[in-house]
């Protein structure tokens, strides 16, 4: 193996899943602005995850969608112009 490659800066942070707000604590060198009070009262360094285990529909065994930056609202903000169209031209039946 060889030396000096890897970072001596490991130091304890709180990941937090953003999509059901699951947080753990473990060991990372990652660089991060945000700060968090963990449950033994220590206040850690905060890295957001999009996804993790507890989301995950390989380990859930179930399907979820994750939807962390409003795709799908901006899909459908955007497909409803097209309907609105298409019904403003359909004849009105009585």
């Amino acid at each position: 193996m060889k030396k000096d490659i890897h970072p001596n800066n490991y130091r304890l942070v709180v990941f937090k899943d953003m999509s059901n707000d699951y947080m753990f604590v473990g060991k990372s060198c990652t660089a991060t602005k945000d700060t968090v009070k963990w449950e033994d009262g220590n206040e850690y360094p905060l890295v957001k995850l999009d996804i993790s285990h507890t989301s995950h529909p390989f380990y859930t065994g179930k399907m979820m969608l994750v939807d962390t930056a409003g795709r799908v609202d901006k899909f459908n903000k955007r497909f409803a112009k097209h309907t609105e169209k298409r019904d403003a031209s359909a004849p009105a039946a009585e």
